[in-house]
């Protein structure tokens, strides 16, 4: 794994030591930022739930990203995300908790960028975006990118957002802005 673009182009990022956690693939992360890129840049404050190794907060840093926030409720995917983020010199938050209490107290802070990568298993999407609602987490014109298994369709409920998701291989990767 590495840091594809950006002012930390090319640097190593620690990869876990088991399969536990499923790290973005560097194609799917090109993807994903590429798309992001030529819509509306990279810019403001990140928040990256279900961080895991904090490659794609890192990448949005990378990219111009101002601050981001790093989010996951696994100890050693943690530890992972800090080891990386201490080796390429970047000070930002970090949080050890479920994703629901960790958008509990992050509420009314407002992000340009909400990456979620939850294990596919776990079906959480909808709850995920409920959670982002309700505490009003994402900033006008910001952006909820959750990448999912292709099985698992975000709910038709969303009709406040419109949703693009383009699928690689068998991940989905879904944006969700606010309809204006």
């Amino acid at each position: 794994m590495r840091v594809i673009s950006g002012r930390y182009r090319g640097r190593k990022l620690f990869s876990p030591s088991d399969d536990r956690v499923r790290p973005t693939t560097d194609r799917i992360k090109e993807t994903l930022f590429n798309i992001l890129t030529s819509s509306v840049g990279i810019y403001g404050s990140v928040l990256d739930l279900f961080s895991g190794s904090g490659a794609l907060g890192i990448e949005a840093l990378s990219r111009g990203a101002d601050s981001a926030v790093f989010i996951d409720r696994d100890p050693d995917s943690i530890r992972l995300t800090r080891m990386n983020l201490k080796s390429i010199g970047i000070d930002a938050e970090v949080y050890c908790a479920d994703f629901r209490t960790a958008l509990k107290k992050l509420d009314g802070r407002k992000f340009d960028f909400i990456f979620a990568d939850p294990p596919y298993a776990m079906r959480a999407e909808p709850l995920i975006v409920a959670g982002i609602e309700k505490y009003c987490l994402l900033a006008e014109g910001g952006t909820i990118i959750i990448e999912h298994d292709t099985k698992n369709n975000l709910p038709k409920s969303l009709k406040s957002y419109i949703i693009e998701t383009r699928e690689c291989g068998n991940t989905s990767l879904s944006f969700l802005r606010r309809e204006v």
